[in-house]
């Protein structure tokens, strides 16, 4: 992959109580990634769900909008330091897309279109903590945001929540992803300042 943007320097810190520690408010929508923007369009896109023992769960664009949604209204926070608060997403529940599927597994392999991985613990990604989301404050996701849909799990930093997400391959032992391979934290609590291993 290419040289990752440029991010942003500290700031000094609100007073605001939702703010975690280390970070700075925006009000525009900082666009972060590591090498070209995919474009994927709907009728080509797919997601699986891939469990341990090598079952194959996919949803279709027309699956997936046709599955009950969500909008939930939540706050973000970049390990690069910015946080947005309240923004509005619409998406599918993975409570809703992993609810028929048998695992014994702990753990998440989030994969990407252009390749980017990331890891987590399956608990994180179920209980209404995080979506397969498309559309962003009422409009289409736009690509440079991870569209058509990214995953969204808010209560961690936001390199978590895997632009062009193409599917969850399940673990049974956790393994590290792009950026965690490369020293970001294995879990990235924003309130704890998990940004780099040893965090």
């Amino acid at each position: 992959m290419g040289i990752v943007t440029p991010g942003f320097r500290g700031r000094a810190r609100s007073d605001d109580e939702r703010l975690p520690p280390g970070q700075y408010l925006v009000e525009d929508f900082p666009v972060l990634s590591a090498g070209p923007t995919p474009r994927v369009r709907t009728e080509n896109w797919r997601f699986t769900v891939t469990t341990e023992a090598g079952r194959k769960h996919e949803w279709s664009w027309d699956d997936l909008v046709a599955l009950p949604s969500e909008t939930p209204t939540v706050d973000i926070h970049c390990v690069t330091r910015w946080s947005k608060l309240s923004t509005t997403w619409r998406g599918v529940s993975l409570d809703t897309l992993l609810e028929d599927v048998d695992t014994a597994a702990d753990h998440v392999m989030v994969e990407s279109h252009g390749g980017y991985t990331t890891n987590l613990p399956l608990e994180d990604l179920l209980d209404g903590q995080a979506w397969i989301a498309y559309e962003f404050e009422g409009e289409d996701l736009p690509a440079e945001h991870g569209g058509p849909a990214r995953l969204l799990v808010p209560h961690l930093y936001f390199w978590k929540s895997a632009k062009w997400v193409e599917g969850l391959r399940l673990m049974l032992d956790d393994d590290l992803g792009f950026w965690e391979a490369a020293g970001y934290h294995s879990y990235g609590d924003p309130w704890r300042e998990q940004r780099y291993q040893g965090d």
